[in-house]
Formats: C-alpha cells, sequence, structure tokens
C-alpha cells in the first residue's frame, strides 16, 4: 500500500489548489456556493492528475532506472508492476469522473477542461516532454486549465492578468526545476532527460529571470487593474506584490545558491522562509479584500 501511495503521489496534490484561485482572488472565499462546487473540482483534479502519474512513471521506467534518485520509485524499483500501474491510472482516472456530480451546472465545462488536461498531460509524458521549451510551457499551460476549471466551477470570470501570472508563475518554477537537471548533468555527464542537452545554466538563468521579472510586473498589473478593485471592492491589494517579489528572490535563491530547485511541491513543504512568505502573502490579502 506504501507503494501505492508512492506512485499516485499525493504529496503533488498541492498543485491542484490553483483551482481555488479564482475563489480566493474573487473575494468569494465565504460563498458555499461558490466554494463547495471548487472542492470538488479539486478532488476531481487530484485523482485525474495520479492518474498521469502513473502513466509518466510506466513510459519513463527504463530512464528512471538509470536515475540515482527516480530509480527507487515503485515502478522502477519493480515494487509495482506494470500491470498493477496501468490497472492504477484507470481506476484514478474514473475516481477522477466522481466529483463531478457535485459542481451543478457549470459541470461540463469543467469535464472538458479536466479532459483537454488529461489529454495533454498523457501527450506530455509520452512526448511532448522530448522537446526544450515545449515541455515548460506545457506544464505552464497545464496550471492554467486548473485556473480555468476553478473559474468555471465557481462561475467566478478571470482576470486575464491573473490568467497570466499563473502561466508565468508556472513557468518560472518549471524552468527553475530543468536547472536542477542541468546541474546533475554537469557534475556527473549524464543528461537526466533527453531534452535536458537542449539546456545549459546561461539559457536557464536568464529564463529564471525573465519569467520572474515579467510574473512580477503582471502580478502588480493584476493588483492595479480597475476590473479588479471594482469586483473584490478594495484599493490595498497592490500592497501584496510585497511579498510576491520576496517569494521569487527566496525561490531563485534556493535555486542558484542552494541548487535545491528539483521539487518545488518539497520546496513549499518544507523551506520555513517560503511559508512564511506566502502565509504573510495570504493574509495581506485578506485583510486586504474583507477588512480594509
Amino acid at each position: 500500500m506504501k507503494d501505492i501511495f508512492r506512485l499516485i503521489r499525493p504529496k503533488q496534490w498541492l498543485k491542484n489548489l490553483f483551482v481555488f484561485l479564482p475563489v480566493f482572488f474573487g473575494g468569494a472565499l465565504t460563498d458555499s456556493h461558490a466554494v463547495l462546487p471548487v472542492v470538488a473540482t479539486f478532488f476531481a483534479y487530484c485523482f485525474v492528475a495520479s492518474s498521469v502519474y502513473c502513466f509518466n512513471d510506466i513510459v519513463d521506467v527504463d530512464a528512471d532506472r538509470r536515475h540515482s534518485v527516480k530509480r527507487n520509485r515503485p515502478i522502477a524499483s519493480g515494487a509495482v508492476s506494470i500491470q498493477q500501474g496501468y490497472m492504477l491510472m484507470v481506476l484514478m482516472f474514473l475516481l477522477g469522473i466522481v466529483p463531478l456530480v457535485f459542481i451543478g451546472s457549470a459541470w461540463y465545462k469543467v469535464a472538458l477542461v479536466l479532459l483537454g488536461y488529461y489529454v495533454l498531460n498523457i501527450c506530455y509524458c509520452a512526448r511532448l516532454k522530448q522537446y526544450a521549451i515545449v515541455d515548460v510551457c506545457v506544464v505552464a499551460f497545464g496550471f492554467v486549465l486548473r485556473l480555468l476549471a476553478g473559474g468555471f466551477a465557481s462561475n467566478i470570470p478571470l482576470s486575464k492578468w491573473i490568467v497570466m501570472v499563473t502561466f508565468l508563475l508556472t513557468l518560472f518554477l518549471s524552468f527553475a526545476k530543468r536547472r536542477d537537471d542541468v546541474v546533475r548533468m554537469e557534475e556527473t555527464g549524464v543528461a537526466p532527460r533527453k531534452n535536458t542537452i537542449r539546456y545549459n545554466l546561461t539559457f536557464i538563468n536568464q529564463a529564471i529571470t525573465i519569467t520572474a521579472a515579467v510574473t512580477l510586473v503582471c502580478y502588480i498589473m493584476y493588483t492595479v487593474s480597475p476590473e479588479v478593485e471594482a469586483r473584490t471592492g478594495s484599493q490595498y491589494i497592490y500592497l501584496t506584490s510585497l511579498f510576491v517579489l520576496i517569494g521569487l528572490l527566496r525561490y531563485i535563491q534556493i535555486t542558484v545558491v542552494d541548487k535545491k530547485s528539483g521539487d518545488p511541491t518539497k520546496i513549499m513543504l518544507s523551506d520555513r522562509f517560503m511559508q512564511l512568505v506566502v502565509l504573510a502573502w495570504g493574509i495581506m490579502f485578506l485583510i486586504a479584500i474583507y477588512i480594509l
């Protein structure tokens, strides 16, 4: 059972919290009619994402066995057979369909987005991740689909700026993760991925800098947008930009100085500084919307 849980990676479900962003940014956290459908969407995404993880480990089994860390994954180590992996993949996908019945009238919109996410990620695992730049863009677009699903489920229209921020932020995190692969390749002489040879530290460092800078600009544009001010009824959201800047700088420090950017989820679960920054950002946002 432990290996099954390792295969479906419940820790990675943290990524699916992006479906709650429309509710959070829309100031609708106290509206059960908006929140409950998003909760169902969250669980749908968790199960479907786990189905993708199963397929990914099946496709990458040979490469994982040659990797110093990934060789300990359940399928690569032989703890879970490929046949069991396929069975679990199907089961997780079917479980992902169940929460859709609790979404309400927008269930078909969420279902279409979820299906698009699933097809995109199956293509990513099978082929697209072999192409540099395409791989990180696909990952970032997957988070945009999470955002869209949350918007449809809660019936909250999305600002164009928050869509751009989501894409750029996750693109930044993806480039930071690829940097970990490049560092390992330069240290060992072996490319962890086929597309790693199309990256180097100079390119990755510049890509990280560019995406971080544009992310911050887009976020500031979001916070001062008249549309957002009118929807939230607050003129103080721009203050949260300070914590976004600090968070980006901290993540760049972890990436460039500590060289530990291989797993963004692990960083968020273990780095106290990042946790405090995110907490402070969330509190400041809530104060700006509900108190100020």
